[in-house]
């Protein structure tokens, strides 16, 4: 494989700064909702707030790509004295928990930068953080090339990993004899 530059972009995470007013995901879900801005539903949305009210603790975490496995290792994390798990800052799409799946199909949820019609500037939770505690950066790297899957390839994998893949290609015959 060769190398190419490609545009890298993030979202970088203050915790220092974030108050945990969730406006992030209320404008998330409803830039994702069909049609565009018709409701709000933070189990739509590519970002998600773990929250400690209680000790004032508010971390933002924004979805990433999907994974087919757990992962191995359970690590835990002690902020301000209160316990949390990795799964509780992993980005991942997986099997094992529902954060980051949509929740009528079930199927993964990634963030895309708000890159859709209309494109935005900056995605929309670094727009409408009042605290900015999240500050989107894009960077120039040289990566290996890559092939891109597309959005349905990964819907079929995610299901393939949850009902099997006999299910799947059973289903799909079946949907294309009513076509």
């Amino acid at each position: 494989m060769s190398k190419v530059k490609k545009i890298i972009k993030t979202i970088t995470v203050d915790i220092e700064k974030c108050n945990g007013c969730r406006a992030c995901e209320a404008v998330c879900s409803a830039f994702h909702a069909e049609p565009k801005y018709s409701t709000i539903n933070p189990e739509r949305s590519r970002i998600r707030m773990m929250r400690h009210p209680l000790k004032d603790i508010f971390i933002p975490v924004y979805a990433g790509e999907y994974t087919p496995a757990e992962c191995m290792g359970r690590d835990k994390y002690i902020i301000d004295g209160r316990e949390y798990d990795e799964c509780g800052f992993c980005r991942a799409a997986c099997p094992s928990r529902t954060l980051f799946h949509e929740p009528d199909s079930g199927l993964p949820l990634k963030c895309d930068m708000c890159e859709d019609d209309p494109p935005q500037e900056k995605p929309l939770c670094v727009q409408w953080c009042i605290n900015d505690a999240l500050i989107y950066e894009e960077r120039e790297e040289e990566v290996e090339e890559e092939v891109q899957i597309d959005d349905v390839e990964v819907g079929i994998k995610s299901l393939a990993d949850k009902h099997g893949i006999d299910k799947v290609v059973e289903t799909l015959t079946r949907m294309s004899q009513k076509s």
